[in-house]
């Protein structure tokens, strides 16, 4: 008899936390991924989808999508909740930004920018032009030199 209870509270419980996945709401998730500039699609792109944990912190796990050439990709079973998604591509800056998953479609389009110019406080300093010629001042100075010593008599 304790046998069969036992294996009847473990039958529950299996069934209860399957019972619990199943209603776990998930979503549809389509991305497009386009050049900001011109709006046109990019082909195989890489779309990384991370869990997000409740305090913000990235989670374990995770999967990549390919964009196809017209820059689509789709997911369907990611579970409602925050996700964190990074788009890659070869010539564009790195994308992520963190969604909030919470309608059972989605679509999210991401506009990839190409890389900018780097400024450094390190970087070459611009060289000051320096003037062939002496300051004025000098050439006065070294002139009157010279006529001081042709006053000055000879020995």
């Amino acid at each position: 008899m304790r046998k069969a209870a036992l294996l009847f509270i473990a039958v529950l419980f299996v069934a209860g936390s399957a019972r619990a996945q199943d209603d776990q709401d998930l979503a549809l998730l389509k991305f497009i991924v386009l050049k900001d500039d011109n709006g046109k699609p990019i082909r195989n792109a890489s779309v990384i989808l991370h869990p997000v944990g409740k305090k913000g912190k990235q989670e374990r796990g995770g999967l990549q999508l390919k964009c196809d050439a017209e820059g689509k990709a789709n997911y369907d079973g990611v579970p409602y909740g925050k996700l964190r998604v990074q788009v890659l591509a070869t010539g564009f800056q790195t994308f992520g930004e963190d969604y909030e998953i919470e309608k059972p479609e989605q679509e999210i389009t991401i506009r990839m920018k190409r890389p900018q110019e780097q400024f450094s406080i390190y970087g070459d300093k611009p060289v000051e032009k320096k003037d062939a010629s002496p300051p004025a001042d000098k050439d006065k100075k070294d002139d009157t030199d010279k006529q001081s010593s042709k006053d000055k008599p000879q020995q």
